[in-house]
């Protein structure tokens, strides 16, 4: 596929359903702090993970269409549910390069055979396979094991991090893993809230295991694209702006707890598809 060229002072694209997203931005800013961001977070929608493959895949097109509106250069699949069910929508539909998380973050790793993975995620990723059939292309023989964790968004949406009825939540969850005569090598955050609530999940752990954070990989992935194809920044700071489908005060509220600064937030409507055609 040909990209429409675009000047590299247009911002760099992020799409989540909330504020999960914000963990790549982070990953994102910091790598790369003279480039200019634009988020998106369509909370008035939220959580994709229940959501049907067809639902998550008309909003993916929605996201898509409004980001090449505002003319991002690039983007960011903040979301796994949506790299899970829609990245061939929101590719078509953007026409700029976009980087996957679960691409990213399965180009990164290094497993031996017979090593053991598992992938925390939303119930639409876990059913899709979508983690599984990408490390075994890489790995045939590695196993994967995906957990459905659909209590874990609204929770850390409503602001629990460390509450004992989410810590009662996470141990149910990693219950299949405790009882696992087999240890795991690796653990994958396959939602990107999920690393917001990090420092939970290894307290919960009973031995020491890597939680892997698809967010960093798919920053440096995203560099390495805009140092190589012309599409960098030549700036010191780069400017951020935040949009979302929801209640704007509350998402401001988050986003600036979570960035330690004061956020401006815009109100933004996606276009139904049917409305368009």
């Amino acid at each position: 596929m040909s990209w429409v060229h675009h000047r590299e002072d247009f911002p760099i694209g992020l799409f989540d359903s909330g504020l999960g997203g914000l963990t790549v931005l982070n990953q994102l800013h910091c790598l790369l702090p003279g480039e200019p961001l634009l988020y998106l977070a369509d909370s008035a929608r939220l959580p994709y993970g229940e959501r049907s493959p067809g639902e998550i895949r008309a909003i993916a097109e929605e996201a898509a269409h409004w980001l090449r509106a505002r003319q991002v250069k690039a983007m960011v699949m903040a979301c796994n549910t949506m790299n899970a069910l829609a990245a061939d929508v929101i590719r078509a539909e953007v026409r700029v390069p976009v980087v996957s998380l679960i691409d990213a973050m399965v180009s990164s790793l290094t497993l031996n055979p017979g090593d053991h993975v598992v992938v925390l995620a939303t119930a639409a990723t876990a059913a899709s396979g979508a983690y599984g059939c990408a490390i075994r292309r890489y790995f045939p023989t590695v196993r994967v094991q995906e957990i459905s964790c659909p209590e874990l968004v609204p929770a850390i949406e409503a602001g629990e991090r460390d509450s004992a009825r989410l810590e009662q939540t996470v141990t149910n969850y990693l219950t299949p893993i405790l009882h696992n005569p087999h240890p795991i090598q690796a653990l994958i955050l396959g939602c990107s809230h999920y690393p917001i609530i990090s420092p939970l999940l290894q307290r919960l752990l009973p031995w020491p295991v890597p939680l892997l954070d698809p967010a960093l990989p798919a920053a440096r992935a995203l560099q390495h694209l805009v140092q190589t194809t012309g599409l960098a920044a030549h700036r010191s700071r780069g400017s951020m702006q935040f949009c979302c489908t929801g209640q704007t005060t509350r998402f401001a509220t988050a986003v600036s707890n979570w960035l330690k600064q004061p956020v401006q937030v815009e109100q933004v409507r996606l276009q139904p598809v049917l409305l368009r055609h």
